[in-house]
């Protein structure tokens, strides 16, 4: 009885392991897309009263544990039955994610009114106490929910092919390690993004009412400084994220596609204003890769506003007539 304890202990042990080697694997080749998951959930979740970022994060963070429950079996049963399925499933995915990034560009740049005027209701009903603010802190909600699906969905899919020869209690523990230290995170890195205007605003003006020293209040005025700016560039940034991870999953999903890029960037980086400079060659490398990667999602997603936005029109004269 003892030895088959001891046996089984060791069993475990083994196992665990396994899962923690494939899971530091699996973490620094979903780091890119860590990066970009956090640039858009950032971004998504601002515009909302001080009082309620917290609670919003927190409802984002549910959902997303939530999408990768689902997406956790969803993939392990599929990478079994039907492995192929996998890659069109992530393009469909990818494409969205260009979708709505060409979607929001073009609000903002080709109804500028119309967008100004959304961005003065938004102010005038974070600024009012008594406003009813659920409809709005459900739309950022679901919006952050859906582009998070997307992003797990790739991390999930990049994981699996890392322990994909392990045995399937490895690769079962390994997406679930994954899954949590990425949901974790992000969203502790968004709430601490989100509330730095807070802590800067504690620094000069302490809770007590007492007068701060001047290393706090001149650090606190440099957050707050700093805080307005870092939101303005993680908005852009998490609009970029939609069209290099989207573009990326497209790309990679086209075999000629993704070659004919591998080859572009290749043969840039062979360039002698590149190569001749240590560490320039890899570098311009990857950016021509991200650029070119990026335009095939811009160009995916403008695609894909046209079909949808004739589809809307042809379905209104139907509905009108």
């Amino acid at each position: 009885m003892a030895t088959s304890l001891l046996t089984l202990l060791d069993d475990v042990a083994s196992i665990l392991d396994d899962v923690a080697a494939m899971t530091k694997i699996a973490t620094r080749k979903t780091a890119g897309v860590l990066g970009d998951d956090l640039a858009l959930n950032a971004q998504q979740v601002t515009g909302v009263r001080a009082d309620r970022e917290l609670p919003v994060v927190w409802e984002v963070a549910k959902g997303s544990a939530f999408n990768k429950v689902i997406l956790v079996p969803v993939a392990l049963i599929i990478s079994v039955i039907a492995p192929w399925l996998i890659t069109p499933l992530l393009m469909l995915g990818g494409l969205y994610l260009c979708f709505e990034g060409v979607e929001k560009l073009s609000h903002k740049f080709l109804h500028p009114e119309e967008a100004a005027e959304e961005h003065k209701k938004l102010l005038e009903a974070i600024t009012d106490k008594e406003a009813d603010l659920v409809a709005i802190e459900k739309d950022k909600i679901k919006g952050a929910i859906r582009t998070d699906f997307v992003l797990s969905a790739e991390i999930i899919v990049i994981a699996l092919g890392t322990v994909g020869a392990a045995a399937f209690s490895v690769q079962v523990a390994t997406l679930i390690a994954i899954s949590a230290i990425m949901t974790i995170g992000v969203y502790g890195l968004v709430a601490g993004i989100v509330k730095l205007d807070d802590a800067g605003l504690h620094l000069t003006q302490p809770a007590d009412g007492s007068t701060p020293n001047a290393f706090s209040a001149t650090l606190g005025k440099g957050i707050l400084w700093f805080a307005p700016v870092l939101m303005k560039f993680l908005s852009v940034v998490g609009t970029a994220a939609m069209f290099i991870v989207g573009g990326g999953i497209l790309t990679h999903g086209v075999h000629a596609l993704s070659e004919t890029i591998q080859s572009a960037a290749s043969g840039i980086s062979g360039l002698p204003v590149f190569a001749d400079i240590k560490g320039f060659g890899t570098l311009a490398e990857q950016l021509t890769t991200t650029l070119l990667n990026s335009a095939v999602g811009v160009a995916a997603g403008i695609a894909a506003l046209a079909i949808f936005t004739l589809f809307q029109r042809v379905r209104g004269a139907k509905t009108a007539h």
